[in-house]
């Protein structure tokens, strides 16, 4: 029986259990309506330190039952496996079915003996308490254009799975929406001076919208009168000169938007309601013909500890589908969630890659292209810390 279980190991979990955990494992619980909103604040509240917290959330759970117990051991196997295996406890205690495809929908944290490991190495990009608590990102999304045929539908998906990631890697979020190329250009120019920057250990950029091989798109675009934002200025704006205080930290900028017009095969829906459509505005179908979309830029400008991971390779398209948006952005959420406890930003970005490799339309093929990465050391997201 698993409040068994839970009571033989109760001393070592109050001992070994980090804060950090505690809180994730009473967002799960929470989540599947095992505790209600008073029990999850009484742990955090009605005690002073972390044992005392950790021996309310164990003893709590273990007077429900086992069911309880059996969902608090499988929460803590997923979010610590190490901890797991040291309190000897097996897979058995746990019988949860894993998803299909291993990617978990929310963020696995850190050990702290990873976290113990990796901080202080040279080999790695400094993290700090101080640095988490001051990380910020700047994410622009362009969904709805002067051009009405130029909607992007299921950016908005994009937009909340992004936010929601970022969130729960500790970085505020300035959100910005619907913007022409020279608000997005304003939007850059404001993000460096934001007051942060002197104390985060990096930054993300997010910027989704149509595309071509050098641009990114403002929402009042059209063949007449093109609204053109360049991709090299967020290089400019975020380089040494224009941003002292991100001198030797981090940059990863995301671009979902096409990088030109071509194509490996026609373009079919998934299903009836969910079509796939690209972001090429030379080559927008009729709403009836699909929803995928193409996304083109490319980065010309270097300095020192940028990534950048673009949606597709050079001069062709990437996709979207209408109810969950791009697949650059479902599968960095997938990629991030179950591997950034314990891989670096260019393994990430791998590992993001690879899963094109299991695109879902046999017919289409789309790659993402992680350019000109400059950084000298690795760095980790210590997601949890």
């Amino acid at each position: 029986m698993a409040d068994k279980e839970l009571t033989r190991v109760r001393g070592r979990f109050v001992e070994k259990i980090s804060k950090a955990l505690i809180k994730q494992l009473l967002d799960d619980l929470l989540e599947d309506r095992l505790l209600n909103d008073g029990e999850t604040d009484s742990v955090l509240e009605d005690n002073t330190g972390k044992a005392d917290m950790a021996r309310c959330l164990i003893d709590m759970v273990r007077k429900k039952g086992d069911k309880a117990s059996r969902k608090m051991l499988e929460h803590l196997n997923k979010r610590d496996p190490t901890l797991f295996s040291e309190l000897g406890l097996t897979d058995t205690a746990t019988p949860a079915p894993q998803k299909q495809q291993g990617w978990s929908n929310t963020l696995v944290t850190t050990t702290d003996s990873f976290w113990n490991e990796k901080r202080n190495s040279k080999d790695i990009y400094s993290v700090s308490d101080c640095s988490l608590k001051s990380r910020v990102a700047l994410l622009i999304t362009n969904r709805n254009f002067s051009d009405t045929k130029l909607t992007r539908k299921g950016a908005e998906k994009d937009e909340e799975n992004m936010e929601k990631l970022l969130r729960s890697l500790n970085y505020e979020v300035v959100k910005y929406n619907d913007l022409t190329a020279e608000r997005i250009n304003e939007a850059l120019r404001n993000f460096k001076e934001h007051p942060k920057l002197s104390n985060t250990d990096s930054v993300f950029v997010v910027i989704m919208s149509h595309g071509k091989r050098e641009f990114v798109l403002g929402v009042n675009h059209s063949n007449e009168k093109p609204d053109e934002f360049p991709i090299d200025n967020i290089y400019k704006y975020l380089g040494p000169q224009e941003c002292p205080a991100l001198m030797n930290k981090p940059k990863i900028i995301i671009i979902q938007a096409c990088r030109g017009g071509s194509r490996g095969s026609v373009i079919v829906s998934d299903s009836a309601s969910a079509e796939t459509v690209s972001d090429d505005v030379s080559q927008q179908q009729p709403a009836s013909v699909g929803n995928i979309v193409d996304d083109a830029i490319r980065y010309v400008h270097k300095e020192k500890d940028f990534i950048s991971l673009l949606s597709s390779t050079p001069d062709t398209v990437s996709y979207r589908r209408e109810d969950l948006g791009s697949f650059l952005i479902q599968y960095i959420a997938e990629v991030f969630n179950t591997c950034s406890h314990e891989d670096d930003i260019d393994e990430l970005f791998r590992k993001v890659m690879q899963r094109f490799e299991e695109f879902p339309d046999e017919t289409k093929r789309q790659m993402p292209t992680k350019d000109r990465c400059t950084l000298t050391r690795r760095f980790y997201l210590f997601p949890g810390h």
